[in-house]
């Protein structure tokens, strides 16, 4: 009677052990392959524009959501520690990195910048451009959103009309804030500013429409 109560038929059984084969099933997986079109749980993804920037494969220029005060300021504080390293706090592609000797980096201030789509901004963060890697994973698509419509308050504001905003003289307000008049100047790239690859060539990567001083290395 002992011995019959050490037995271990469910431990026995036929069983399938995930990643090793059967001879249940002809194909002699044990796991089997998902069905069509499965779908997994939170990724449904029913408003592609939103996760794509993309309509009928074309990049759109509508914000998939209202922008509201609450989502500029969430567009200005990503925007300022994922984007200024390069792009610099204005947009002009005079950042930090870039004034180190990297390559610079796209100026939102360019005419070709200031029509663009807005979905062009949010595919370039999604999947990358050039030598800007892509930020899909650190950004979900609510925030590259939110930058998005931070970057075309920063282009309203660095080519806005004194009459846009009549509040004196931009010199003197960056000296009430203590400042020197200059800050308020139109920025440049640095004669340090340098492609950064091993040729120093462009590669293949088109030039950028970016006010360069002279004796700067680009091609």
């Amino acid at each position: 009677m002992s011995m019959a109560g050490c037995r271990q038929d469910m431990q026995d059984q036929p069983k399938f052990v995930p990643q090793r084969g059967t001879d249940f099933y002809a194909d002699g997986r044990s796991a089997r392959p998902q069905v069509e079109n499965t779908v997994a749980r939170g990724q449904l993804h029913e408003d592609m524009y939103f996760y794509t920037g993309l309509i009928d494969g074309k990049e759109g220029d509508v914000m998939p959501f209202p922008v509201t005060l609450e989502v500029l300021e969430r567009g200005q504080e990503r925007y300022n520690v994922y984007c200024t390293p390069c792009h610099s706090r204005v947009g002009n592609g005079a950042g930090m990195i870039v004034q180190r000797g990297y390559r610079p980096a796209g100026n939102f201030h360019t005419a070709r910048m200031m029509v663009a789509p807005l979905g062009h901004f949010f595919t370039v963060m999604t999947n990358g451009y050039g030598a800007m890697p892509d930020y899909a994973v650190p950004l979900p698509p609510q925030d590259r959103w939110a930058i998005v419509a931070y970057i075309k308050a920063l282009q309203l504001s660095q080519n806005a009309k004194p009459s846009d905003a009549p509040v004196g003289a931009l010199s003197s307000i960056a000296e009430s804030e203590g400042m020197p008049a200059s800050f308020a100047g139109e920025w440049t790239l640095p004669p340090t500013a340098v492609y950064g690859t091993p040729n120093d060539q462009d590669n293949g990567i088109p030039a950028l429409d970016v006010t360069v001083p002279t004796g700067a290395k680009t091609k």
